[in-house]
C-alpha cells in the first residue's frame, strides 16, 4: 500500500533547530510517522514542550538543550541518538540563519560566520551520523537550504550565498554517501516561524508577500515538515542529491529589504 511507504516504524532521528517553527513541526511529523526523535535546540523549555507533543503522538523525544552554532555540539547528537535509542537513520539539519546585511557591512567574519552556522555545522553532523547510519543498513539526511539561495535580492548576501553553499553540499555528499546514505535538501520560501512575526503580524507586509507568492499564501511548517516524511521515508527511496523547493513557486524574493542604490 502507497500510504505505507511514507511509515518511519521504529526509526530513529536526529532534528536540530527543533525547539519551534519548522524542527518542531518535523519532530512531530517524523513522530506521527512512527520515528523516535533527538530534538536540539538552545531553549529546553520549548524543546520539553516538543517532546510532551512527540509523546502524545506515541513516539519517544530526548531532548538535547544545546548551542548548535558550535558544530562539535551538533556532531555531539550522532552519539546521543545511538546512547538514547541504539541507532540513527535520519538527520534533519534544520538550524541555521542569518540576518540580511548590505554589502558594505558584510565583513569577512560575519560571511565566515554565516558559513560556519548554515554548512560547517551541518557537515559535522552528517560525518558523525554517516557511519552510525551505515552500521543501521542505511539513512537519509535532509538539509534546510532556502530560495535565497538561488534567487537574488539585495540584502541577502551572506544568507543567501551560505544556503547555496548548503544546497550544492548536499549533491556533494550524496554523491559521497551512495547508495546507502541519501542526501537531500529543501529551498525553503517564506514559511510563518519566528524569523517572519514582523510580517506576519503585519497585515500589509503580509498581504504584499502573499501578492509576490504565485500559490498567494505563506507557507507553514507542516508543508516542509509533511516534504520531510516523504524524503525520509521509503516513499523517497529512489530519491537523493536533490533540492526541492517548497516555496509557493517562487522565482524572485517576494518582499524586498528597500535598501538603497550605493552612490
Amino acid at each position: 500500500m502507497i500510504p505505507d511507504r511514507f511509515l518511519l516504524t521504529d526509526r530513529v532521528a536526529v532534528v536540530t533547530g527543533a525547539g519551534r517553527g519548522i524542527g518542531a513541526a518535523t519532530a512531530l511529523a517524523l513522530a506521527e510517522a512512527g520515528a523516535d526523535v533527538v530534538i536540539a535546540a538552545r531553549t529546553r523549555d520549548q524543546l520539553d514542550e516538543v517532546a510532551a507533543r512527540v509523546a502524545d503522538a506515541g513516539r519517544t523525544a530526548h531532548v538535547v538543550a544545546t548551542d548548535l552554532s558550535d558544530p562539535a555540539n551538533a556532531a555531539a547528537l550522532a552519539d546521543a541518538a545511538v546512547t538514547t535509542f541504539g541507532r540513527l537513520d535520519i538527520v534533519v539539519n534544520n538550524v541555521g540563519g542569518t540576518l540580511p546585511r548590505p554589502l558594505l557591512e558584510t565583513s569577512a567574519e560575519f560571511l565566515e560566520e554565516a558559513f560556519r552556522f548554515n554548512v560547517a555545522g551541518a557537515h559535522a553532523l552528517i560525518s558523525a551520523a554517516a557511519p552510525t547510519m551505515l552500521k543501521s543498513g542505511g539513512g537519509s539526511v535532509v538539509n534546510i537550504s532556502s530560495v535565497m539561495g538561488r534567487v537574488t535580492g539585495r540584502g541577502f548576501l551572506a544568507y543567501g550565498t551560505a544556503k547555496a553553499a548548503l544546497a550544492h553540499y548536499t549533491r556533494l555528499a550524496a554523491a559521497d554517501l551512495a547508495p546507502r546514505v541519501r542526501v537531500n535538501a529543501i529551498a525553503v520560501g517564506s514559511v510563518a516561524t519566528s524569523a517572519l512575526d514582523v510580517v506576519v503580524r503585519d497585515p500589509d507586509l503580509r498581504e504584499r508577500m502573499e501578492a509576490a507568492t504565485p500559490l498567494r499564501r505563506i507557507g507553514d511548517p507542516e508543508d516542509v515538515a509533511a516534504t520531510i516524511v516523504y524524503l525520509t521515508s521509503p516513499a523517497g527511496s529512489y530519491v537523493t542529491g536533490k533540492v526541492l523547493d517548497v516555496d509557493g513557486g517562487l522565482q524572485a524574493p517576494n518582499l524586498e529589504l528597500g535598501l538603497p542604490d550605493l552612490t
